[in-house]
């Protein structure tokens, strides 16, 4: 990510993947005619003029920064690891993890806490589990087996058992 796409270290990482074989992109609010030389994919992000000239942490690094949350998110949807409004890819290392996965586990199933705690203990604390084991019924071994068949995505986990 660069606003200007002159970034010095930012030239340096794109310069560095390349030499190590990496495809890059190039997000930019910048019109440099360079940018593709330094990077596979530009996305350029036309926001007109700072209204501090010579400020770009105003309107491109805001616009830099949605782009970024936008594409990564895409990328993890793609991926499997949301499942509607959830992040179910979700380590729970720490308190305020364990509780997240908590709230998911019961808005995902539609369950009280306490349930969506005996759902997380059964499943291990695996929350894709979890959320398998309480929207279908199923047991431990059985969830995982879905979600293995289904090369861990919940949402074809899910579907397959509609099938059954």
């Amino acid at each position: 990510m660069s606003a200007s796409s002159v970034t010095p270290f930012v030239r340096g990482a794109l310069e560095e993947a390349r030499r190590r074989g990496a495809r890059t992109v190039l997000v930019t609010a910048s019109r440099s005619r360079d940018g593709g030389k330094v990077a596979d994919v530009v996305v350029l992000l036309d926001v007109g003029p700072e209204v501090v000239a010579g400020s770009t942490r105003l309107k491109a690094g805001t616009a830099t920064k949605l782009a970024l949350n936008q594409i990564t998110t895409s990328a993890l949807a793609s991926a499997g690891k949301v499942f509607g409004p959830w992040m179910v890819d979700l380590a729970a290392g720490s308190e305020k993890l364990r509780d997240r996965a908590l709230r998911i586990v019961g808005a995902a199933c539609g369950v009280s806490s306490e349930d969506a705690r005996r759902l997380l203990a059964r499943s291990g604390g695996e929350l894709r589990t979890a959320i398998l084991m309480g929207r279908t019924g199923a047991r431990y071994a059985e969830a995982r087996r879905r979600l293995d068949d289904a090369g861990g995505d919940l949402r074809a986990a899910l579907e397959g058992s509609a099938r059954r």
